[in-house]
């Protein structure tokens, strides 16, 4: 080995070293400490979504089911509110709805469940996976197409998600929103808005999913649309 080489062998270490001290700090430095839950109007999904608007109500004969305990001390982990319901409609029409929120939507180990994850894990075969733009409040945002079936029943689901004040979908745009959020020093909130009900026609399903979401989207205040839908 030449001289030149002992020489030139510590300051490299040195270099590394000042190079691995300084990523570090960075790292702490942009670091995003501020939730965004803490600003502004505090999230009240039961005063967020109307039990009545346009033809649809809540059916108050509908008893949500309990979940066990294990699995609520999991959703306790991640969720700060949830809200389930079913609607009716004056044909007696039905329409689950659950809304998930989330004061820390930051990193992967507070995401909200995915639905697809969900209804496997109690028994659910998932027949059909498609996004799609869904024409919501004059814009379009990007959903989530499901069906699962248990037996008898067929059950198609359309979902979102939204990241601060973006509705987007699990996977790579969800992390492009997180980064942004990030970037600023901000940790955003979220929320996942499933709609389903049991029909065996799965675009008779959506079709009326479809009317069921924009009527409650024009139902909901103004000022909190944007934590449903984002800002459009």
């Amino acid at each position: 080995m030449s001289y030149n080489m002992l020489k030139s062998t510590p300051s490299k270490s040195i270099l590394i070293a000042i190079a691995l001290v300084v990523a570090f700090w960075l790292a702490l430095l942009l670091r995003p400490t501020q939730l965004t839950a803490a600003q502004g109007p505090k999230v009240n999904l039961e005063q967020m979504i109307p039990v009545k608007f346009g033809d649809w109500q809540v059916d108050q004969s509908i008893v949500p089911i309990e979940v066990s305990a294990d699995i609520k001390e999991s959703l306790d982990k991640l969720y700060s509110q949830i809200l389930s319901k079913t609607y009716v409609n004056s044909a007696g029409q039905r329409i689950m709805l659950s809304i998930s929120y989330g004061g820390n939507q930051g990193n992967d180990e507070y995401q909200v469940h995915r639905p697809e994850y969900c209804y496997v894990a109690q028994g659910f075969e998932l027949q059909t996976i498609a996004e799609e733009m869904l024409s919501v409040s004059n814009a379009k945002i990007a959903v989530r197409r499901l069906e699962a079936k248990q037996g008898a029943r067929n059950e198609p689901i359309t979902y979102w998600i939204t990241i601060g004040d973006e509705a987007t979908l699990p996977g790579a745009r969800r992390k492009i929103a997180q980064l942004k959020y990030g970037l600023t020093g901000r940790i955003p909130d979220g929320m996942l808005v499933r709609v389903s009900s049991i029909n065996g026609n799965r675009q008779e399903a959506y079709k009326l999913q479809d009317s069921f979401i924009n009527e409650m989207i024009s139902a909901i205040a103004p000022t909190a649309r944007a934590k449903v839908i984002g800002k459009l």
